[in-house]
This record gives structure tokens, sequence and C-alpha cells, in this order.
């Protein structure tokens, strides 16, 4: 059990691409006792509800003042992770990057961590969800259980969509002013390949002392919701970090179609004060 500090808790934030390496990310810092990380969870649903009902649609915002609304919206974050002993928090979701004016206010301190992956090997990855588990129709597709492999990919790539969304969040928390000093991308290969070099830079980045991490013996259980989602192996990792070479399973002009949108390797499109490992 992670010992308790009366030094004040920093809260970070995971975010970017999914099928990216925030699960797996999660599962190596929370080793750490100094870490509290895990998958997805609802505190920014909540935060961006609060936004919503705080807004002028209620007639009693008429009553809240800016001072007030931050108040509220740190308290949500500080309240849920209030049985936490760990000194530092790790709270994962893909719409952070949207957020970074609102974080940046709420919590000055904090960092975001961007996992980043080639589109066409995230559609690849999600795919294989699919074709895993015939008999379970997927939240990612509202369980719908017809399409091709086509029209998955439009529904997902779109503005609206599980990659389109959290994609062009990404692309506005990177060109955004409050990106520097505080946005780092971790790309999937990279923290596969290279997961010490990786831990590393973040470690420096966060300003934390340097840890210790055990890479052959990874663990994180999310099996109930995966299957609730109906999505078996959505959140599961191996216990052993590796790069395992695959060929794909998408058509090659599917696959084509979104080469060219790494923009995070294009030194014509990239930032020289952003990290990217």
């Amino acid at each position: 059990m992670p010992e308790t500090t009366s030094s004040p808790r920093h809260y970070h934030f995971i975010s970017g691409l999914p099928r990216s390496g925030s699960t797996l990310l999660a599962a190596i810092l929370r080793q750490n006792p100094r870490f509290s990380a895990g998958m997805s969870s609802p505190v920014a649903g909540l935060v961006h509800t609060l936004l919503h009902q705080m807004s002028g649609q209620n007639e009693y915002a008429v009553f809240l003042n800016n001072q007030q609304r931050a108040t509220i919206l740190r308290g949500v974050v500080e309240h849920y992770y209030a049985g936490y002993p760990a000194a530092v928090v790790f709270d994962t979701n893909r719409t952070w990057c949207s957020k970074l004016p609102l974080l940046t206010t709420l919590f000055p301190e904090s960092k975001v961590i961007a996992c980043v992956r080639d589109i066409p090997w995230i559609v690849d990855s999600i795919e294989r969800l699919v074709r895993k588990n015939v008999f379970e129709p997927s939240i990612l597709f509202n369980y719908n259980t017809g399409g091709t492999v086509y029209t998955r990919t439009n529904e997902i790539v779109g503005s609206n969509g599980l990659i389109g969304q959290a994609y062009d969040a990404l692309k506005e928390a990177y060109y955004g002013e409050q990106a520097s000093g505080r946005l780092i991308l971790v790309p999937y290969e990279s923290l596969v390949s290279a997961p010490e070099r990786v831990l590393q830079a973040l470690y420096t980045f966060l300003e934390e002392p340097a840890y210790a991490h055990d890479l052959e013996n990874l663990q994180f259980d999310a099996e109930a919701y995966d299957r609730r989602a109906g999505t078996p192996g959505l959140h599961q990792i191996r216990p052993r970090i590796e790069a395992a070479a695959r060929t794909t399973i998408l058509p090659p002009d599917l696959f084509q179609r979104f080469q060219g949108d790494a923009f995070w390797r294009d030194s014509a499109r990239m930032r020289p004060d952003i990290p990217v490992l």
C-alpha cells in the first residue's frame, strides 16, 4: 500500500489518441508507490457536465462567478481522489487535450501526457478487437452489428468519432498557447520499443525522482469493464513489454488513407518546444 504524504498532491493528466498505449503507460506508472494511474476515469465527464450546468443555460448560473466555478471543478477532481494515498495522481481521459486552458487554470502545475500512434494502426487495432469478439457487439460502435470495415472506420474517424474527436483535440492542444512546458507526446512505438528511455524522459519532464520499474511483470485488470462494454481485451496488456511486428488486416486503400496524419513527426508541422519521445 502506498504511503501517505503531507506534501501537496500533484495532478497530471494522460490523454491523446485511443489504442496508443495509455493503459500500458498507466500500468507502468502505478508501480511507483508515489503514483496513482489507471484507465479512463469519470472525472472528465463530471467536469464537462458541471461546466454545462453552470453555464447560462441554467437560470441559476447568475448566482455563480468564475471563482466559484473553478472551486467547484477543482473540488470534483480532488474529492474523487480523496481516498487515494498517492502523492501524484494521473487522471486519464482522451478529452483532456481539448481542455488545456481549463487545466492550466485549475491546476497550474499539472502536465499532460498525450499518447499517440499512427492512425492506420489505431484503426487496425480497433478492427482486430471487432473481429476477435464476433459474438459481442462493441460499445465502440454503439453495439451496432451491421456495417463493414469501411463504414466502421468512417464512423470512428469522423469529427465526433472515437479517433477523430481525440485527434482534433490532440491538435488543439499541440498547437495551443498552453502546450509549451505542459504537454509531452509519447508515441506508442517508443513506449514499446524503448520504455526505459521514455520513462527517464517522463520523470524528468514531471520533475519526479527516478524509480526502478519492473517491465517484466506488468499488471492491469479491467476485464469486467471490457466485457460489459462488449469489447473483451480493450484494456488488456501483456505482462512484459515487447514490440511485436505484424502486418495490417486493413484493405490497402484504407490503410493508406491515413498515411501522413502523424503531424508530430512532420518537420514542417511539428513544434520544437513540444517534446516527442
